[in-house]
């Protein structure tokens, strides 16, 4: 009877004790930047399939996202599109004394993405500073047919929206007509279906669009994103993709980065559509 009346408690016991051990061991939590939410889980999967009893976590939301998680301590990491800003940095130190730490992981280019019937041939940094302002408006202004030119964006939350407004638009606001968009599939998605759409993201992205070659300016030539023009930086919206820590990394979240950053982790980048950072 001694047993029976003991029982209720071990059970009690050895559930505590289980929720405790699941805690410690909810494994790495990465989140973050859309453009490489689809990178992030392959390189998770493929490093939990190699590393048995490792647990990766990724998720997205935009770049934003990630380092307001990473901020406010409930992601082990952050992807990001794009760097890092002062402001950002500072409310890190001021939570944890230290600015953080950036590591690139791998490389992209931005895509110009247009529908594969569009006969513009290609578009200048120039020209697209004035589509997406709405100094241009008509698809005929820039080489193409008499229609009306449809945009299509990120949302403001998202690395790639700073990225292209700060080296496309040299800050400048976007059109009002621009229809943001939460996350590069669903932009690629909208400009797929819309003969008369312009869209950009990330060149892992480009299933039923058409990568519209950019020059950087009238006399340059036009570059397509690939992984030469990527790496030697010669295509004008070439980018670094960004891993965020608080601190240097230690322990298991340092053995998951060390492999990302191998021959194997890159390779599986350029499998995903992106460019290894060497």
């Amino acid at each position: 009877m001694k047993f029976f009346r003991t029982l209720p408690l071990a059970v009690a016991l050895a559930t505590l004790a289980l929720a405790a051990v699941a805690f410690a061991g909810r494994g790495i939590t990465v989140k973050g930047s859309d453009t490489m939410v689809i990178l992030g889980q392959r390189w998770a999967e493929q490093y939990m399939n190699q590393n048995r009893g490792q647990i990766v976590q990724v998720t997205g939301g935009g770049s934003g996202t990630g380092i307001a998680a990473l901020i406010n301590g409930t992601t082990d990491i952050c992807q990001s599109s794009r760097p890092m800003k002062q402001d950002e940095k500072l409310k890190l130190r001021d939570r944890y004394q230290t600015m953080g730490v950036e590591i690139p992981v791998a490389k992209d280019g931005l895509s110009v993405f247009v529908h594969e019937t569009n006969p513009v041939k290609d578009l200048s940094l120039a020209q697209l500073k004035q589509i997406y302002t709405g100094a241009v408006t008509n698809w005929k202004q820039v080489g193409g047919k008499d229609a009306t030119i449809v945009l299509y964006g990120r949302e403001n939350s998202s690395g790639t929206y700073g990225f292209f407004k700060d080296h496309v638009l040299d800050g400048r606001d976007f059109a009002a007509s621009c229809q943001t968009l939460p996350g590069t599939a669903a932009v690629v998605n909208a400009v797929s279906r819309d003969p008369n759409g312009v869209g950009y993201g990330g060149a892992a992205y480009t299933k039923g669009v058409r990568d519209c070659p950019v020059r950087k300016d009238a006399k340059s030539p036009a570059i397509m994103p690939t992984a030469a023009t990527v790496r030697d930086g010669s295509y004008p919206l070439s980018r670094d993709l960004y891993f965020y820590l608080r601190k240097p990394a230690q322990g298991d979240v340092k053995k998951f980065i060390d492999w990302v950053l191998s021959p194997a982790g890159q390779k599986l980048a350029v499998e995903v559509g992106y460019y290894p950072l060497k």
